[in-house]
């Protein structure tokens, strides 16, 4: 029955029990009657209620049924677990969370509670959709269903639930857009829906939520922009919008949210500028802007959050320096404002942040040097700046931080020592000064800093000696001290770190031997001493370091065997003790590393044959044993790698520069993963197995140098990988397989030094990748084949000593890229190619052939082709005519040039006072002359001809230096190099001009005016200092003259006065050197923005003015290049 007939029923019973009082006992039997019917109507609402709420629990099925044991027919709804009723027993509130109940909400019938005002069924791992029945609780005022796997769309029904105030679907699996109906819930005041999959923008209706206090939107696929309807919601205190896709800009209305605490806008697509607005923001505790694609400058406004906590801009593109203001956050706890684009100096006001826990600056562009405020932050336990730019050295105030937990400033320029004051850091957990230039001792105190975990200090300039003190460091588990200068031994002491997880010393000069102590870092994973001039034997105490994964150290100069107990480190996954002094035989414990995957034992002193245990480690993937002095055969007779085909993971087996014997094992071929097979310069005998072809991912195979009988097998040609095949100095015969014209990405191929005989395969120019090609030492016959000038890679080509015949194929031409090339002594004859190769050769590389001819030195010419004779009949009297016709012209045209040199030199000489200003002074010209050959003197006399005589004198002549960087304008016209002309060199260029034009105006004497100051005439060197050149119209002028001429210079440069008063003066060249610097900034010729007025000019964008093929100049910049722009409108 619904609520509009029982409210009418009522009132017409109130109305009859008013009229029944003027009779007793009417009145009596009326109001007994009428109770009992509403008693009963009240029993059936319940009761309709309480069905509703047993057939909803019918349709669960998780473990925390029993819970709802209570809810039985029997028993009172208001005695049941999570009921509350009002006092007509009707449900006024449903909350069971936290319970494990497996269902949906598909059987719950909504419209059988009307009173319910609380809903909470979160985290009851219910399913399914949410029933848009759900409208019908109208009067309803908690929802709660989070923490389900509730599915589907948001119902827009429950927009018809008008008391509501707090709604709750956080982690659910809800999809699709925000119900743009929600605009009309005026009464919510918290609305959490994060954690879900809802997408689509957020609707601009949210805005009318009037009481809205709490919007948490995080963690969803919402896109588009933040809308400006968010900044009508005045008494929002928590905007939560992180972890979607937003993009476009925050809003400057978000300014308007006086009451807001938190805004976290974090991990979205967010660009633009952070609004200024945000400094209105005044209640903000915590501001979260970080993982966007934010960039400008930090707003100074940010400096009014005087209540900000937290401050996270992280991983944006934000740029300029950090605000001075934002010293006035006296509040803040954590400042995160790294891997941004942020340059300048840190700001002293950073140490008023009193109870900062938390600085990251780290990943920016910082400059500069620490400052010393640093140290008043007294609460500081995290402090990041490294990877920056920060110079100088590093505080002593640095030391007042007792509380600092974590302190990293590597990878910057750090210079002098570590203060000592750095031992008062007592709480310091990790420290990371790694990747500066750091100099001096490291300090003993260092053993103070007792809560260690972390130290390094690698990649500095330290030297001396590792402080003994450093054994004090019992919590240490990381210390990594490479890269250095350190001198000494290594300090016993370092067996107190029982702790250790990784030492790392290496490339340092540490010398003396390992001391024994080492042996007790039984923590110890990665062991890295390798790169010293450490000597002695390898202590037999490095066998209790039963955890170690890393062991290298080569490249020292330890002697004596490789100790037995080396055998016991069983979790050794990388072995390298190569380049070292080492003797003996591999001991046979080496088998006990089942989980090695590295052994490099190369370049050492070693005997014996190779343990056949070695063939136990079936994770190795990379076995290094060459240049050793090991022997023994690799047969599967007698046991040695007698399990090698086992290496399945084997990606490189190099035994090269041994004394190995013996066939090549057959097993070879099941190493399927090997790269590399490098077994060179051994005494390996027999044939080439063909189980080789199934090494189908094989780069290079190496088998030069050994005693290898046989032939290629062909099936080598199957081994598509391959880029290396080198099987030289054997004794192999037969022919070079065709088949190897397969291996197309071969880069080198060398059968030199065997027996090989028959042609060389035309098939090997299909190989055009190759680059080197030796074939020398055979017995081949036959032609070069012409598909070798396919080979457009190849560099080196080696044939010589051989027995080919014919002539070199005319397609070598084709071969441009070849380098290096040797045909000697073969039967070859006929022309050489006309090829660098061959162009650029000795006669050594042509020798002991049957004829060659051709263009190198010692070789004699080639005779003339049959028909050449009847050519030259021909030509030779057609050429005589042409020279005849020639020589009769020139002479023509000098007697034609001289008389007009004849009348413009007595035009020069009439207007001499006035004109003579171009290049040489004709009368200087022909005074130098005279003073030169002594007045004609005929001892400088050298012949006489029908024109006069020659003379033959020393003159001098200035030389000038070569300017690598070209001239101004060929830099500004090229991309290339004008996008690495910064704005620093472009300033500096324009006050080297104005020194030179400053210099020539002032300092000379009589004045110099240039009259050609253009982009042409300056020219850089490399470090882009400007020199003024080109002085060929300059003239000198005379103080007080009037200094009239003709028109000289470039047009574009040149005042426009000029053309019409034809009047030299200084202002000439300082008009042209405005122009100049409009160039510099512009990045091309001004042309028509050279005649707007100075105030238009201030009314345009810089950014329309800029060179924008180099980056907008940062702040600290910008003043200095507006006051360039402005001395250049002024010239």
């Amino acid at each position: 029955m619904s609520p509009l007939p029982i409210l009418l029923l009522r009132a017409i019973l109130a109305l009859i029990s008013v009229l029944a009082t003027s009779h007793p006992l009417v009145g009596h039997s009326y109001l007994t009657a009428s109770s009992s019917f509403i008693g009963n109507y009240d029993r059936t609402a319940a009761r309709g209620e309480v069905e509703a709420l047993l057939k909803w629990k019918a349709s669960l099925k998780g473990q925390g049924l029993p819970l709802l044991s209570s809810w039985n027919a029997t028993i009172p709804s208001s005695s049941w677990v999570g009921i509350s009723c009002d006092s007509s027993r009707r449900i006024v509130s449903l909350n069971i969370s936290g319970y494990d109940l497996y269902g949906t909400l598909r059987n719950f019938d909504f419209s059988s509670f009307p009173d319910l005002t609380t809903l909470v069924l979160a985290n009851i791992s219910m399913s399914g959709t949410i029933p848009s029945s759900i409208g019908n609780l109208s009067k309803l005022n908690h929802l709660d269903l989070s923490q389900n796997h509730l599915s589907g769309n948001i119902p827009p029904s429950i927009a018809n639930i008008a008391n509501l105030s707090y709604v709750s679907f956080f982690d659910n699996n809800l999809e699709g857009s925000l119900p743009r109906e929600f605009g009309l819930l005026r009464s919510l005041r918290i609305l959490y829906l994060g954690y879900n999959q809802l997408a689509g923008t957020i609707p601009s209706s949210i805005g009318n939520m009037s009481s809205l206090s709490e919007l948490c939107l995080f963690h969803n696929e919402l896109v588009g922009s933040i809308p400006d309807s968010l900044g009508k919601l005045g008494n929002l205190t928590n905007l939560s919008l992180y972890e979607n896709k937003l993009s476009s800009h925050i809003p400057s209305a978000i300014g308007n949210l006086s009451k807001l605490n938190y805004l976290r806008l974090y991990e979205n697509q967010l660009n633009g500028s952070i609004p200024r607005e945000i400094g209105k923001l005044k209640s903000l505790t915590e501001l979260g802007l970080s993982e966007n694609k934010l960039s400008g400058q930090i707003p100074f406004t940010t400096g009014n959050l005087s209540k900000l906590e937290l401050l996270y801009l992280y991983k944006n593109q934000l740029n300029g320096s950090i605000p001075r203001e934002i010293g006035k956050l006296k509040s803040l706890i954590d400042l995160d404002l790294s891997e941004n684009m942020l340059s300048g100096h840190i700001p002293s006001t950073i140490g008023n942040f009193s109870k900062l826990n938390v600085l990251h600056l780290f990943t920016n562009l910082f400059s500069g040097s620490i400052p010393r405020e640093i140290g008043r932050l007294e609460s500081l336990t995290d402090l990041d700046l490294s990877e920056n730019k920060l110079s100088s050295h590093i505080p002593s105030t640095i030391g007042n931080l007792s509380k600092l937990n974590v302190l990293h400033l590597f990878t910057n320029l750090f210079s002098d020592s570590i203060p000592r004051e750095i031992e008062r850091m007592e709480s310091l957990t990790d420290l990371d000064l790694s990747k500066n230039k750091l100099s001096g001792h490291i300090p003993s105190t260092i053993g103070n800093l007792s809560k260690l975990n972390v130290l390094h200090l690698f990649t500095n300039l330290f030297s001396g000696s590792i402080p003994r003190e450093i054994g004090r460091l019992e919590s240490l588990t990381d210390l990594a001290l490479y890269d250095n200068k350190l001198s000494g031994h290594i300090p016993s002491t370092v067996g107190k770190l029982s702790k250790l997880n990784y030492l790392r010393l290496y490339k340092n000069q540490l010398n003396g031997s390992v001391p024994r102590e080492i042996g007790k870092l039984e923590s110890l994973t990665d062991l890295d001493l390798s790169e010293n001039k450490l000597s002695g034997h390898i202590p037999s105490t490095i066998g209790n370091l039963s955890k170690l994964n890393v062991l290298h150290l080569f490249t020292n100069m330890f002697s004596g065997s490789i100790p037995r107990e080396i055998g016991s480190l069983e979790s050794l996954t990388d072995l390298d003790l190569s380049k070292n002094k080492l003797s003996g035989h591999i001991p046979s414990t080496i088998g006990n590393w089942s989980k090695l995957n590295v052994l490099h034992l190369f370049t050492n002193l070693l005997c014996g044959s190779i343990p056949r245990e070695i063939g136990r480690l079936e994770l190795l993937t990379n076995l290094d044993l060459f240049e050793t002095k090991l022997s023994g055969h690799i047969p599967s007779t007698i046991g040695n790698l007698i399990r090698i085909g086992q290496y399945n993971n084997l990606t490189l087996l190099r035994i090269s520069d041994n004394k190995i014997s013996g066939a090549l094992p057959c097993e070879l071929g099941n190493m399927k993963k090997l790269n590399v097979l490098d077994l060179s310069t051994n005494h390996l005998s027999g044939g080439i197995t063909k189980s080789l072809a199934k090494l189908k991912e094989l780069f290079e195979l190496s088998l030069e140098n050994n005693e290898l009988t046989g032939s290629i097998p062909p099936e080598i040609g199957t081994i598509f990988t391959l880029q290396k095949l080198s099987l030289s100095k054997n004794r192999l015969v037969g022919p070079i397989p065709k088949q190897l014209g397969n291996c197309i990405d071969l880069l080198s191929l060398n059968l030199s030094g065997n027996e090989l005989h028959d042609s060389i395969p035309v098939e090997i120019g299909s190989i055009r990748s190759l680059e080197i090609l030796d074939l020398n030492g055979n017995s081949l016959v036959g032609e070069i084949p012409e598909q070798f000038g396919r080979l457009q890679s190849l560099e080196t080509l080696n044939l010589s000593h051989n027995n080919l015949s014919g002539e070199i194929p005319s397609t070598f031409n084709d071969m441009t890229g070849l380098k290096t090339v040797d045909v000697s002594y073969n039967q070859l004859e006929g022309p050489i190619p006309n090829i660098t190769a061959f162009r650029n050769a000795s006669i050594d590389v042509v020798r002991g052939n049957k004829g060659l001819c051709g263009g190198i030195v010692g070789l004699k010419p080639c005779p003339l082709e049959k028909g050449d004779g009847k050519l030259l009949v021909i030509l030779l009297p057609i050429i005589a005519i042409l020279l005849l016709f020639m020589v009769t012209f020139g002479f023509w045209y000098t007697m034609i040039g001289r008389t007009k040199r004849n009348a413009k030199d007595q035009l020069v000489s009439t207007n001499e006072n006035l004109f003579a200003i171009w290049s040489y002074d004709g009368v200087i010209m022909y005074e130098n002359i005279i003073e030169a050959t002594e007045e004609f003197d005929s001892k400088y006399c050298i012949g006489s001809g029908a024109y006069g005589s020659v003379y033959k004198a020393r003159h001098s002549f200035l030389v000038y230096e070569y300017l690598e960087g070209g001239s101004l304008e060929n830099l500004l016209s090229n991309h290339e190099t004008a996008a690495g002309f910064g704005w620093l060199e472009r300033r500096n260029v324009a006050r080297g001009v104005a020194d030179a034009l400053c210099y020539m105006h002032h300092d000379c004497s009589p004045p110099i005016i240039h009259r050609d100051v253009s982009s042409k005439n300056i020219l850089l060197d490399v470090e882009y200092e400007a020199h003024v050149s080109d002085f060929g119209t300059a003239r000198f002028m005379k103080p007080d003259s009037s200094n009239w001429t003709s028109f000289a210079g470039t047009f574009g440069y040149a005042a426009p006065e000029l053309a019409y008063t034809m009047e030299v003066n200084e202002k000439c060249d300082v008009y042209s050197f405005g122009v100049v610097t409009l160039e510099l900034i512009m990045g091309r010729h001004p042309g028509d923005f050279i005649s707007s007025s100075l105030s238009s000019v201030y009314h345009m964008h810089l950014k329309e003015i800029l060179d924008r093929r180099i980056p907008y100049p940062k702040d600290e910049f910008m003043t200095d290049l507006i006051s360039v722009l402005d001395i250049a409108f002024s010239c």
